[in-house]
């Protein structure tokens, strides 16, 4: 893979449309890529995301979610049960993606891009579970990680949040 500068590249999946969607249609948005599974000892984190979505929105900020089984098998096989459980049980309505590797040699090209500093000149951190996440600035270039056992409400996530708002 060769160096590149921002997420606006990569493409995904929308699991309720199946549609391709561009991440440069963010561009511009502080944007939270999360890795995500609906049968972790983290999925509570969803109530979270949510609400942190809600609270910065229309400040120009977008939850990403990304669906893995990578680790041990914590997602739905049938994607249709992903997008209901998330909605449904957290009332999720920020973007989720198809289902995909996170890790490994089939892992998603975003996510080799965000594991890898040299490409990215900033994280260096593949997911190590689910309900990692990566923070993209506005120029969409990676701003920060943190592990899965942060939080979204967490006083650290929420400060790097606001101050890329601002």
């Amino acid at each position: 893979m060769e160096k590149v500068k921002n997420v606006y590249g990569f493409v995904a999946k929308e699991a309720a449309t199946g549609r391709e969607i561009s991440l440069s249609d963010y561009a511009g948005k502080v944007m939270l890529v999360v890795n995500t599974a609906s049968k972790c000892k983290y999925t509570r984190q969803f109530d979270g995301l949510q609400r942190v979505y809600e609270r910065y929105r229309n400040q120009g900020f977008v939850v990403l979610g990304f669906p893995s089984a990578n680790f041990m098998r914590q997602e739905f096989s049938v994607l249709s049960r992903t997008v209901e459980f998330c909605k449904i049980n957290f009332g999720v309505s920020f973007p989720i993606f198809e289902t995909g590797d996170v890790i490994g040699p089939n892992r998603q090209p975003l996510f080799a891009f965000l594991a890898s500093a040299p490409w990215n000149g900033g994280a260096g951190v593949p997911p190590l579970w689910n309900f990692q996440k990566y923070l993209i600035d506005r120029n969409g270039r990676v701003a920060d990680f943190f592990f899965p056992f942060t939080p979204p409400e967490s006083p650290r996530l929420i400060k790097r949040i606001e101050k890329l708002l601002h």
